[in-house]
């Protein structure tokens, strides 16, 4: 009797449940979508160590939005097609965020990266092994790193100074130590912003190199219009080269007397400059034996650009050099160079010449143009790893010269947006070895390879 009870209750109820009462109905099944699954992989790039390459691996059907937050203030932003190259140049710990929406809701994949410039830039796994241990300076042992600075920099108490004191051994004036602004105007003599460099130099036991005491591009237009007679000419000429040599007697240590003399032209000959005008083809002999009178314990250099681009102008140079004799103690060739020229045999070249008589080279002004035919808007993990190169490839040339020929290595200015290849050439480019936020590039480290 009870089980036929129970019987009959089961029985109604599957008819109940079956049955669903009056408003149900005989439509298709609708199942809701579900989450897709936020996923990403994430490499270093291979050519640039602060590169990261983000792979959007989401996992699940249907439509989605993908979002990426790098960690680093701006937000989230699209997912774009293909491999996301993201630049980390400031050290810390960043977390990416990989965001995915659908109908279903939101997911997220969130990953770590640990960035130490020290060790390199991103470090993998998290895990930072210090690979070029300490700064230029330190590393290179037998010749003096250089670079450019200005009074105002050296006068402020910030980073610019701090650069120079942590990763440098040698300062160039940029402009303040030369004609236009040591000699104004004829009679006065303006030493402020030199003293202000040279004073900073020995201050902190940084070598000072001199430049320009001689620049047809920074004469003074008094020296240029001047109303005298050509031995008056060059007797001011040597007042103002005793004058600054002998100031700065025992605290600069070089200088660069005549700057640029030659022409591009056919045959490269001399500058048809107001001092040769007045005194003559002979007058670069004439400065170096005034500057070697005021100081004869300072090195004196002859500078001047295109020496390894061009074998005319190359030539040239050797053959003013060779006609001072012991008046001069060095070379100094502008290595304005981009990525992918001059090629390494003519930038050795440069260094053979110089070795072969004996004196001593300066690697003088260095730059590389990642951008010289302007075909980039931002600077490329590629175009950053073969600007790399170059630079390790004028550091191992100059490193492997004899210790008697070494003298410096001096890049033409700290951060890329300072150049003074954007006014030049009239569009953007990063041929240094620190981004705009004091960073260092790779271009940094490839210096340091070329060390090694």
């Amino acid at each position: 009797m009870k089980i036929t009870k129970i019987l009959s209750f089961l029985f109604l109820v599957t008819v109940l449940i079956s049955c669903g009462g009056s408003e149900e109905s005989d439509g298709p099944i609708i199942i809701p979508p579900a989450k897709v699954r936020a996923a990403f992989e994430m490499t270093i790039s291979p050519t640039d160590q602060n590169v990261l390459l983000l792979d959007n691996k989401t996992v699940g059907t249907g439509e989605f939005t993908s979002e990426w937050d790098y960690g680093q203030g701006n937000g989230f932003v699209l997912d774009q097609p293909g491999i996301e190259e993201v630049r980390f140049d400031v050290d810390g710990t960043f977390s990416v965020t990989l965001k995915v929406t659908n109908e279903a809701g939101v997911t997220q994949d969130v990953q770590t990266v640990v960035v130490a410039n020290s060790a390199g830039g991103i470090c993998p796994n998290g895990i930072c092994v210090t690979s070029n241990a300490g700064v230029l300076k330190d590393v290179s042992t037998t010749f003096l790193v250089g670079n450019i600075t200005r009074a105002s920099k050296v006068n402020s108490v910030g980073i610019d100074s701090e650069i120079l004191k942590t990763h440098f051994s040698s300062i160039t004036s940029e402009y303040e130590m030369k004609m236009d602004r040591m000699h104004p105007s004829q009679g006065t003599f303006d030493f402020a912003a030199a003293d202000a460099i040279v004073n900073f130099g020995v201050a902190n036991g940084i070598n000072v190199h001199g430049h320009a005491l001689i620049w047809h591009n920074a004469t003074p237009d008094w020296v240029k219009n001047f109303s005298g007679t050509d031995a008056e000419f060059e007797t001011m000429v040597k007042n103002y080269i005793t004058t600054t040599v002998t100031r700065y007697k025992g605290k600069v240590a070089s200088w660069d007397v005549v700057n640029e003399a030659i022409e591009d032209g056919s045959g490269n000959p001399l500058r048809n400059s107001v001092f040769k005008q007045k005194m003559g083809d002979d007058y670069i002999k004439k400065c170096y034996q005034w500057a070697r009178d005021a100081d004869p314990d300072c090195l004196l250099f002859y500078n001047d650009y295109n020496m390894a681009s061009s074998t005319g102008k190359r030539a040239a140079m050797f053959k003013i050099v060779d006609s001072l004799g012991d008046l001069i103690d060095g070379v100094g060739a502008q290595m304005h160079i981009n990525y992918n020229f001059p090629s390494k045999a003519n930038i050795q070249a440069v260094a053979d010449g110089t070795v072969s008589r004996g004196l001593k080279l300066h690697f003088a002004e260095l730059d590389v143009r990642a951008n010289p035919d302007n075909d980039q808007t931002s600077l490329t993990s590629e175009r950053a790893g073969l600007q790399k190169a170059k630079f390790t490839e004028v550091v191992k040339i100059y490193n492997s010269i004899p210790l008697a020929n070494k003298y410096a290595l001096t890049v033409w200015g700290v951060r890329d947006n300072e150049t003074w290849l954007t006014d030049f050439w009239g569009h953007i480019d990063w041929p240094l070895m620190f981004n705009e936020d004091y960073s260092k590039k790779p271009a940094y480290d490839g210096f340091l390879e070329g060390l090694q």
